[in-house]
């Protein structure tokens, strides 16, 4: 199970994950698009609540609010530069501020009543779909805007309010996917659903692998386990993975079951994937880190994981596809 060849530039790097606060803080990493006009930005790399989180008074949060800090939840987006439209993968608590990074990112406008041309969700839990409020008539009022879920996924929405509200106003129109079959959000992009075990409690789980002219990506922001061949169909033919990094080893929840909150913990994730990025350095990045997940926090924990070839996303990172 080998990466393609590609021929992504190394992705610059964070010295100090302490520094971690957004892209002012630092030049936003690039992959040039060369001749593709598609270029995909990371928007959030934190699990749903972000960092500072609600309800937590650990230092992580308590230093983060001191010095402003701030991480959203695990999102992406891809702009079409020649068209200008969009896609926007999951509807974050934050897609407020998402969206303006997205825009400032890429030096677009959003138009009135159309902030993106489609939307991808991956799972009914809060981080990765309750932005879609921000579409009703009491902020932005959208036009049937494309969002593209499971079939399980659209019927929640089509029948539990506030969603249901959206749906039969036509502000969002739920599109459904089929799990591994390819479908076309907007012209020149290609996407794959593909299931993964997760915690289903109102919608199952998908993954999505995202394709454009010159690179593949795989968005897997929530995965139970990774289990029988899971791993050889999800990096099939993918450049760049972004994978689900909610938990270091575990050591920061004491007291939790992790059995109730499943998620391959880091260390283990980078044990399988080790041959991988050895010789593709920076070619699997985590995302959806835990606001305690000491990537964020330890300079030390966040050196090794860079040593051995892995990289934390970074809120701005641009990657042409």
């Amino acid at each position: 199970m080998k990466l393609r060849h590609f021929g992504l530039l190394p992705l610059l790097l964070v010295t100090s994950a302490c520094h971690l606060v957004g892209p002012s803080a630092r030049e936003a990493a690039v992959a040039p698009a060369g001749s593709s006009p598609f270029e995909l930005v990371v928007l959030g790399v934190a699990q749903d609540g972000g960092l500072p989180h609600v309800g937590c008074q650990k230092p992580c949060c308590i230093e983060a609010r001191r010095a402003g800090r701030t991480l959203g939840p695990a999102c992406l987006a891809i702009l079409d530069r020649e068209s200008g439209r969009s896609v926007l993968l999951e509807a974050t608590p934050a897609i407020e501020s998402q969206l303006a990074l997205f825009r400032a990112a890429t030096g677009t406008e959003e138009a009135p009543r159309h902030p993106v041309d489609a939307v991808l969700i991956t799972h009914a839990h809060i981080g990765h779909y309750t932005g879609l409020i921000h579409f009703g008539r009491e902020v932005a009022s959208t036009r049937a805007i494309p969002v593209h879920v499971t079939a399980r996924m659209a019927e929640f929405l089509r029948t539990n309010g506030p969603w249901s509200q959206l749906v039969a106003l036509d502000q969002i129109r739920p599109t459904v996917l089929r799990p591994g079959a390819t479908f076309s959000p907007i012209d020149g992009i290609t996407v794959t659903a593909i299931e993964v075990p997760h915690r289903d409690e109102f919608s199952d789980t998908v993954a999505f692998r995202v394709s454009g002219p010159e690179r593949t990506i795989l968005f897997c922001p929530d995965i139970d386990r990774y289990e029988g061949d899971i791993l050889e169909r999800l990096l099939d033919g993918v450049d760049v993975a972004y994978l689900d990094a909610t938990f270091y080893d575990g050591r920061k929840l004491p007291g939790r079951n992790l059995d109730e909150i499943p998620h391959p913990p880091m260390v283990v994730s980078m044990d399988l994937l080790q041959e991988r990025v050895r010789e593709r350095p920076g070619s699997v990045r985590f995302i959806h880190l835990n606001h305690t997940n000491p990537a964020l926090h330890d300079e030390e924990i966040r050196a090794s994981i860079e040593a051995r070839g892995f990289r934390v996303a970074e809120q701005g990172e641009r990657i042409g596809l």
